[in-house]
């Protein structure tokens, strides 16, 4: 089952698997496939822990990290007009009264005054103040192998630093013409990720983009099918498309491993397909997520227009420190994809692994099955 980016990576299944969970991660590694931390609520402090946790229980494997680092934000450039405080100022009050209005009209009750308020985490937010310095710590653990940008192309210096440092460079992209923007400036891995994809997603099918993306840049350049899969039959398929490997994220929420608030789990467990909605009302920009009473307060005739990233972001989490405080499932969400329609059951990282080989080794017997006959 190996397959050309497995030798490059020195790994045994091309089963890439982002989760903002070192758990997830750790566990996916050791059963074969190719972990993927999503770095995006990690400040350096914080993934120096995160990636020496992970060092010390993959005996060595390999593994990667995600950073989500946009070609286009408000605060793009950093300085004292990308600090969080500065941009929070940048949030209208209308804003602020609508989310206010909503949470108080369902009954989620305000914050203490004494609330210990986090620090704020959105995609979009410090990029140019801590981009650097989780640079410097990833570089520093032998065991990464290579760093994925999830938002558009990944800046100059994180391509330049890797390559310096052995590391391939990944990135997620939407269109073909996204794909070929990628490799011009030096990417190395594509993931063709399908609008079916949780998170950040264009609009082009799963099945209609990667043959578009591996004629566009293949063969030399590896192609990653994500969006929509979650079983062998679909791993099949991907390589039947001409990808070396899938990269997967939300079949590891519903993972044993995972670290989910119990509302959250519940929700994804009773979702289906139709549950997992394409909204900017998270981050700013286009993201697939879990159906709540957020993503429906956005279209009611009341609602402002979401925020450019990454106001909104700010906003949510403002949202989030209430509703989560009292764990209110109505309003617990998630980014995830359509497959979460196909997932009934928690279960441990490593049989989701095995499963996938197992699916995938079957289907393919079954597809050589219909030419030998």
């Amino acid at each position: 089952m190996r397959t050309p980016i497995c030798d490059q990576l020195g790994i045994e299944f091309p089963i890439f698997a982002f989760s903002h969970c070192r758990d997830v991660v750790a566990a996916v590694t050791n059963a074969g496939g190719f972990g993927v931390l999503g770095a995006l609520a990690y400040e350096p402090d914080r993934l120096e822990i995160e990636l020496k946790w992970i060092d010390e229980h993959v005996n060595g494997r390999p593994y990667g990290v995600d950073f989500a680092m946009p070609a286009k934000y408000v605060g793009q450039g950093g300085g004292a007009e990308a600090t969080p405080e500065y941009l929070k100022t940048l949030i209208p009050q209308g804003h602020r009264d609508f989310v206010h209005r909503l949470l108080d009209e369902a009954g989620i009750p305000r914050l203490p005054d004494d609330f210990e308020h986090r620090a704020p985490k959105a995609a979009g937010l410090n990029v140019d103040a801590e981009g650097p310095g989780q640079m410097e710590v990833t570089l520093g653990h032998a065991g990464v192998k290579m760093v994925v940008n999830a938002l558009g192309p990944p800046p100059k210096y994180i391509v330049d630093l890797c390559h310096d440092n052995g590391l391939l460079v990944g990135a997620l992209v939407g269109s073909k013409q996204h794909a070929e923007r990628q490799v011009s400036i030096g990417v190395d891995v594509i993931v063709a990720q399908g609008t079916e994809a949780g998170g950040h997603c264009g609009e082009i099918s799963t099945f209609v983009l990667v043959p578009q993306v591996v004629d566009a840049v293949g063969p030399s350049v590896p192609v990653l099918a994500a969006g929509g899969i979650g079983d062998g039959r679909q791993m099949a398929a991907a390589m039947a498309l001409g990808a070396q490997g899938v990269w997967t994220g939300s079949v590891w929420l519903l993972t044993q491993e995972a670290d989910m608030f119990p509302e959250v789990t519940e929700n994804l467990l009773a979702a289906t397909s139709k549950d997992a909605v394409r909204a900017r009302v998270m981050t700013g920009k286009p993201a697939r997520q879990l159906r709540t009473k957020w993503t429906e307060a956005w279209d009611r005739p009341d609602a402002p227009e979401p925020l450019p990233m990454p106001l909104q972001g700010l906003l949510y989490g403002e949202a989030a420190e209430r509703f989560s405080r009292v764990h209110d499932k109505g309003f617990a969400g998630y980014p995830v994809g359509q497959i979460v329609g196909s997932i009934d059951r928690v279960r441990p990282a490593r049989d989701v692994v095995l499963s996938m080989v197992e699916e995938w080794i079957d289907t393919t017997e079954r597809l050589n099955g219909l030419m030998d006959d």
